[in-house]
């Protein structure tokens, strides 16, 4: 019997063959906030009886179901690999780096056709015994990763799904020993795309990719469910940087609104040979659009810069990703 509270949740995600089609989960995420419920439309009769007051509860009938939710974690040393190739679109297979125990992922931006999730989530009743929730057609519509002083690199994914299948065998959870990505880890570099440069002063940074898709293709002879969501907008790409104002590089790139390639990394512990644990987002043009440093009392002044992801005519964003995973 499992602990009868939140401490006896577990969530599973394994990548689909088909979308829709339940997976059995292969990789387990210690997750902090879950948010995936199952969403139905209901119609009810409206036709009228003599003397009936009530509608009938037999003439009520479930005329679509969907589910979407978010899930919130700490970015970690394993297991993230599933969830950066549903967000960023392309089909990886970790490279091996030499003769190592280190492979690296790289996530590069491209269409997420063909990319869903199954993800299976155990609840616990008060009793101990853990039900199965298990979402079958999920999609990234979002993710946001952010990190600032003495904190963790964190990560809110959100997700719409196609239906919540509560028939399947719950999984038996494990976790390999993982390790999160911390502020002590964090870089940022900034410049020209390949030979950017380290920046000082940054406090805080968060970067969030936005995947905007059709997610209401219900069509006749699909049972009320929907097909698969497909691109139908431009990704979108913000994110802030706040600092303490200690010198106007980035100031001068809001006043100019010149371009500029970040670079926003962590480097942990090496794997092997000179391979480290990474984690490290590359955005190769982006531009300021507020950057204000105002003076608000006798503290040092602390501008926020907010930018917006754009492609430099060559280059796309990627999030590349070294660990000791040999799949995704």
């Amino acid at each position: 019997m499992a602990i009868g509270s939140g401490l006896g949740a577990q969530l599973g995600i394994a990548a689909e063959s088909t979308y829709g089609t339940f997976v059995a989960p292969t990789r387990f995420v210690e997750f902090t906030k879950e948010g995936l419920q199952l969403k139905k439309t209901t119609a009810t009769s409206a036709g009228i009886a003599a003397g009936r007051l009530l509608s009938l509860s037999s003439r009520r009938v479930v005329t679509q179901r969907e589910a979407s939710g978010s899930i919130d974690l700490e970015v970690t040393n394993k297991a993230m690999g599933v969830l950066l190739q549903a967000l960023m679109g392309t089909t990886v297979t970790p490279v091996q780096q030499g003769v190592t125990t280190a492979y690296l992922q790289t996530h590069t931006l491209a269409d997420t056709v063909g990319k869903s999730l199954t993800v299976q989530k155990g609840v616990p009743l008060t009793s101990g015994t853990v039900t199965d929730k298990s979402f079958v057609g999920c999609k990234v519509i979002s993710a946001e990763f952010a990190c600032e002083v003495g904190g963790m690199l964190t990560a809110s994914f959100e997700l719409d799904a196609k239906d919540c299948d509560e028939t399947q065998t719950l999984a038996t959870a494990s976790f390999p020993a993982m390790a999160p990505f911390h502020f002590g880890q964090m870089g940022v570099k900034t410049g020209t795309f390949g030979t950017e440069t380290a920046r000082d002063g940054i406090r805080k940074v968060s970067v969030k990719i936005e995947r905007p898709q059709a997610v209401d293709r219900f069509y006749a002879g699909q049972s009320g469910l929907k097909k698969e969501p497909i691109s139908n907008d431009l990704v979108k790409i913000s994110g802030s940087l706040e600092m303490d104002y200690v010198d106007t590089t980035l100031d001068d790139l809001h006043t100019s609104d010149a371009a500029t390639s970040l670079v926003w990394e962590f480097i942990g512990p090496i794997i092997a040979s000179t391979h480290a644990e990474t984690f490290r987002v590359v955005l190769p043009a982006i531009k300021f659009d507020e950057a204000p440093p105002t003076v608000d009392g006798f503290d040092i002044v602390k501008p926020s810069l907010n930018f917006t992801g754009l492609y430099d005519g060559t280059n796309q964003p990627k999030i590349e990703y070294m660990s000791t995973d040999t799949t995704v």
